[in-house]
């Protein structure tokens, strides 16, 4: 990234030969984002993140259409709730699809709840919170039967497991960059050629028409080299993390006092996420917290996403006061998992 902060500062798409350089850089990183996603490059729109890429999606999908009905499901990040919520003081009617207590959406119960007049179905890949993996190919060939445009926000998926958005059939998909190490601030919107987006925010037309505005060329450049080192590693870094993610619970069984429940296990999930009930309030652990990068639920209002996610599978008011969730990189050690059962273990110890 660093050239592009200094030599390289021009803008593309003008004629000198720095210009052309940067171009250059900037279509390669979207190559780059392409291959990660299994789509073609030109079906790329760079964003400034994943939450500006499900805004978009969102949005730009719903601009020119009748007010109509859309349906979420009840597990979406923040980022999609918001322009939903926007939409409702449009006029349209947004509607929630419950999901069960294994963190998965019922396919017929989005199939029963689609009306003639249901113009989107918002999915997300993965969920963020119990790692729980949606059934996007199953919900988009639904949709599509009825004419409904499916979003499926990825965000959590990319770097975690292979993803072939192709094969994932949904309209438009987001990407957010520093969820597979690349930087903060960068993103991108899968677009399926042929699907009508308009812009959401105005001024001088780049990428393809859709984000007006300079290119954040650094950030572009370093979203595209996470995306290629993303796509070689990524089928044996999720082998590795799901096998150090059982082992970890295996661990907290045998060493917690009283014991983890996992939530949604015989879910399929991401080979990195881990929701656990510890066997008492997770205040425990707020000695050890400052060793452990770790995330419980908040008491705010309104709920914090975590809290959100948990009340929707079903989790009582103290059942989530006792979950934790761990996230394990590419970078974890087996023996940091060790001092982190320990710590978790030492602070049950004697309940």
């Amino acid at each position: 990234m660093q050239p592009y902060w200094s030599t390289h500062f021009m803008l593309p798409g003008q004629q000198h030969a720095q210009a052309q350089a940067v171009s250059e850089a900037l279509e390669h990183a979207r190559e780059g984002i392409a291959e990660l996603a299994g789509c073609e490059s030109f079906e790329v729109v760079f964003t400034g993140g994943g939450t500006e890429a499900n805004n978009l999606a969102i949005l730009g999908v719903l601009s020119d259409q009748p007010v109509g009905h859309v349906l979420y499901s009840c597990l979406e990040h923040e980022s999609v709730l918001g322009p939903l919520e926007r939409l409702t003081r449009l006029g349209w009617e947004i509607e929630p699809v419950p999901c069960g207590a294994n963190g998965i959406i019922d396919t017929v119960k989005v199939d029963q709840m689609i009306r003639p007049d249901t113009r989107l179905m918002c999915l997300q890949a993965a969920n963020a919170v119990v790692g729980t993996i949606q059934p996007v190919r199953q919900v988009a060939d639904i949709c599509h039967s009825r004419g409904v445009v499916l979003h499926s926000d990825a965000t959590q998926v990319f770097g975690k497991m292979p993803i072939d958005v192709t094969q994932l059939r949904a309209d438009t998909v987001s990407i957010s960059g520093h969820k597979f190490y690349g930087p903060k601030g960068s993103g991108a919107l899968y677009v399926r050629r042929g699907l009508k987006l308009a812009a959401i925010t105005y001024g001088e037309p780049r990428e393809m028409g859709l984000r007006p505005g300079a290119e954040n060329i650094p950030g572009c450049v370093g979203l595209g080299a996470a995306a290629m080192l993303a796509q070689r590693c990524c089928v044996d870094a999720a082998d590795k993390l799901a096998e150090m993610r059982d082992k970890m619970i295996e661990d907290l069984r045998q060493q917690v006092p009283g014991g983890i429940t996992v939530l949604c296990e015989a879910a399929e999930r991401l080979p990195n996420t881990l929701a656990i009930e510890l066997p008492a309030d997770t205040s425990r652990l707020q000695e050890s917290a400052r060793q452990l990068a770790i995330s419980t639920p908040q008491s705010s209002s309104p709920p914090d996403e975590m809290t959100r996610v948990l009340r929707s599978i079903g989790r009582s008011e103290q059942q989530a006061c006792r979950t934790m969730r761990i996230s394990l990189g590419w970078t974890t050690s087996s023996e940091q998992l060790s001092r982190a059962v320990k710590l978790i273990a030492a602070a049950y110890d004697g309940r």
